[in-house]
């Protein structure tokens, strides 16, 4: 396909504000200019305009550069306008066919982490699972994700049920105390990931990797889950390593610096 023609001088601007988007504070004007490849001059001239359009500023005081209202005003406009589920669906299907298993998509509903989508591997093995599914917070690797990174008060009715459960049960492969639960979601927050295996269905492992927002907040839980005899489980492996690339893809997408 033929390349659309643009305005040059558009782009090669832009690269100034990308510099300073990506920036820890203001920066002077030689530090600006270096950091986007071009001339002191060159750079001074593209940052009169933006001044003037409000995209940048300059501090009388420091004479640094920064973003400026015009600027903020763009970015949160944009922010306002992004679905998190919107952008992860695009891109779920190209993970299927990275990883080759079941990708399924997840949110915190009114009764927990709830399935919102789901995007099934060729090769995928039958999972009673189905869309709409709140998913439990201390055997399935969704739930201990979200659990993870939810308020406490939002998650303390649904553990103390499922940690009652778990002791009736006499479970070994799932936490049946407070303590034990800190651990485990010490170790979530560590890794910022979730993995089981064999523990919410027998022979299924299963991934989840959080999506957080602009506010540090996590949105959105990218899940993947496969048969543990083809299905890699180790953390860094050929699953986990391209649902981590997306998943913090997706985060910076949502303006998370983390």
């Amino acid at each position: 396909m033929k390349e659309r023609a643009g305005i040059q001088s558009v782009e090669v601007g832009f690269a100034l504000l990308d510099v300073l988007a990506r920036a820890e504070g203001p920066l002077m004007l030689r530090d600006l200019a270096k950091a986007a490849g071009m001339s002191a001059a060159k750079a001074h001239r593209y940052l009169v305009s933006f001044q003037r359009l409000q995209l940048v500023v300059q501090d009388a005081a420091t004479t640094r550069y920064d973003l400026g209202p015009a600027a903020l005003k763009l970015g949160l406009a944009s922010l306002e306008r992004l679905d998190a589920v919107k952008l992860a669906r695009e891109r779920a299907a190209q993970l299927v066919e990275q990883i080759g298993h079941t990708v399924a998509l997840a949110v915190w509903g009114n009764h927990g982490p709830t399935v919102v989508h789901w995007e099934e591997s060729p090769h995928a093995v039958t999972v009673n699972l189905r869309l709409g599914d709140v998913m439990p917070l201390l055997t399935s690797a969704t739930g201990r994700c979200f659990a993870a990174y939810a308020p406490k008060e939002a998650i303390a009715g649904m553990l103390k049920e499922e940690l009652a459960r778990a002791q009736r049960q006499g479970r070994t492969d799932t936490p049946t105390t407070l303590a034990g639960v800190r651990a485990l979601l010490d170790e979530v927050r560590q890794r910022r990931g979730a993995r089981v295996v064999d523990t919410l269905l027998p022979g299924i492992v299963g991934f989840c990797l959080p999506v957080f927002d602009a506010d540090a907040h996590m949105v959105l839980g990218v899940i993947a889950m496969g048969a543990s005899g083809t299905f890699d489980a180790d953390w860094g492996g050929a699953v986990e390593r391209p649902m981590r690339a997306l998943t913090m893809q997706l985060s910076s997408d949502l303006g998370f610096k983390g």
